[in-house]
């Protein structure tokens, strides 16, 4: 998770301010527990430990669920976010897209409109595996729609961002995010793989990850997944008139303009691990119903209407 540090997340911020707290994140990072585990861990008694809790759930770094048991109903807590970015100097949207407006669109992962992508690779729905596994020929199946998750070990896949501009609007800015990793053979999270991110067949960037998370299950995994990734890392692109950032840092100097957005046509981004790459190490992408963020892939489009202006 990556966050703008202001007044705006002050919630989540004040959550760091308690040592006890601190404790309490670093015992669910093993696992879940109960309030009552986690009071007996640190000596305290449930109602503190139930306070610091509900102060750490309305922050977004705690969720719980309560489960039936033989004695009431123990409530179980869990940590909700794998990673938290803070970003002290504000850099998205830049000076240029402050004073414009945007439009956005949601695009499901499954709903790409090209790819070439060699094993090991898949699709899988909310509910199934969709094909079979390792057969790149079913991410040709119309069924693709319905993909929650999706993973190949090099290739690539593309998806069309529509583009609603019309002649009197100039695009300044244009914010993807999305959930991914790296895909290796079951998961193995020291697996780097050299990302690219293309837009309109122009690389602006290109990022490392460090590898295939499947230690722990995603908060939105489905029970019936088995088979090993389980999660990504969220991750922002943004290409503005300055350059192109990833979380906030610049990895290219290519902008907005260098990328050719034409009128009438589609902006076209793509997700590639090349096999030239130092670290090809494929690529892991995760929707709305799978991992740890109930999103698919999110587009932000800021511009500026000439036409307002006169």
């Amino acid at each position: 998770m990556h966050i703008q540090v202001s007044t705006k997340y002050m919630t989540m911020l004040e959550c760091f301010s308690s040592e006890t707290r601190v404790r309490m994140i670093e015992l669910l990072d093993d696992g879940p527990m109960s309030i009552k585990e986690l009071a007996e861990s640190l000596g305290l008694s449930s109602a503190i430990v139930t306070k610091h809790i509900q102060k750490m759930e309305e922050g977004g770094l705690i969720k719980t669920e309560s489960l039936s048991g033989t004695r009431g109903s123990p409530k179980m807590c869990s940590l909700a976010i794998d990673s938290l970015t803070l970003q002290l100097r504000s850099v998205s949207p830049d000076p240029a897209a402050e004073a414009a407006t945007k439009y956005t669109v949601e695009i499901p992962i499954g709903q790409y409109s090209d790819y070439a992508v060699k094993p090991t690779c898949g699709l899988a729905s909310e509910s199934k595996i969709l094909g079979l596994v390792d057969d790149p020929r079913y991410f040709s199946s119309p069924e693709r729609m319905n993909a929650a998750h999706l993973w190949f070990g090099s290739g690539y896949v593309e998806y069309r961002i529509p583009n609603y501009l019309h002649a009197a609007q100039t695009a300044q800015q244009l914010d993807i995010s999305l959930e991914l990793c790296s895909e290796a053979p079951s998961y193995n999270e020291n697996w780097p793989s050299d990302i690219s991110f293309f837009i309109n067949d122009i690389e602006v960037g290109m990022w490392t990850c460090p590898g295939d998370f499947g230690s722990k299950r995603g908060a939105l995994t489905p029970a019936w997944w088995q088979l090993g990734t389980q999660n990504g890392l969220l991750k922002s692109l943004s290409v503005q008139e300055s350059g192109t950032y990833l979380d906030g840092v610049k990895l290219s100097n290519v902008n907005i303009k260098d990328v050719g957005l034409k009128l009438g046509e589609d902006f076209r981004f793509k997700l590639a691990s090349l096999e030239t790459a130092r670290h090809c190490g494929g690529i892991s992408l995760f929707g709305q119903h799978f991992g740890n963020y109930k999103q698919d892939i999110m587009v932000h489009v800021y511009y500026k209407d000439r036409s307002m202006a006169e």
